[in-house]
């Protein structure tokens, strides 16, 4: 569980701030979805809708190019993210993944209501038998709406691990030289010099010798 503080406070909002921004650049890559796109040529007999050019590619080149446009926005949004907030962590992590995700939602979302008409048969009586149409704007690869947040992560984590502070390593302790080299320091309270003098010996009595005086010995 994280752990309820100031920081983990300014992450959580940081993260739903990225979260929002995402979210609503979404509509951005949606427009250059809309514009860079290409069609795919529709054309009626008053019976049926064809493909006009069954050999084209255009539907894939749909899905192709919404896969570029959102790996470039994950780029510039971990690099955007990077540069504001430098040391990583979960919640900015899962705002940056969170808000890659529905800014890819919205973008296709975006694209298919400003882009042609969903209704094709409708389309098709309206324009008339024999005309080219355009087809709606579709993803058909619904694993294209994870490239911007996969982007986004795998980038924002690799310019942390390569440019973030990193916090100073611990000291390690070699202990092979054995304990007493690794004594604390006498600081000046434990110098010699304040240390208390050691208590002079008692004098002890001359033992006597043969060169030594008597008393008491002498002649009466």
């Amino acid at each position: 569980m994280l752990d309820k503080g100031p920081g983990t406070s300014r992450e959580v909002r940081w993260a739903v701030v990225v979260l929002v921004a995402l979210a609503v650049s979404g509509v951005l890559l949606g427009l250059l979805w809309l514009w860079l796109a290409p069609r795919t040529p529709l054309i009626s007999d008053a019976t049926a809708v064809f493909l006009k050019d069954t050999e084209g590619e255009e539907a894939i080149g749909a899905d192709g190019t919404f896969v570029l446009l959102a790996l470039a926005f994950g780029l510039v949004s971990a690099v955007v993210v990077f540069l504001f907030q430098r040391r990583g962590g979960i919640p900015q992590v899962l705002g940056l993944a969170l808000g890659g995700l529905l800014g890819a939602i919205v973008a296709w979302k975006v694209g298919g209501w400003l882009g042609p008409t969903s209704d094709v048969v409708a389309h098709a009586k309206q324009v008339g038998k024999g005309v080219t149409f355009d087809a709606p704007l579709e993803l058909k690869m619904k694993g294209a709406l994870l490239a911007w947040p996969v982007a986004a992560m795998i980038i924002h984590l690799a310019l942390t691990a390569l440019f973030s502070p990193r916090d100073p390593e611990p000291e390690v302790i070699d202990w092979s030289q054995g304990p007493g080299a690794y004594a604390p320091q006498q600081g000046p309270q434990d110098s010699p010099a304040d240390s208390p003098a050691p208590a002079p010996e008692a004098s002890q009595p001359p033992e006597s010798g043969s060169g030594s005086t008597r008393y008491g010995d002498g002649d009466a």
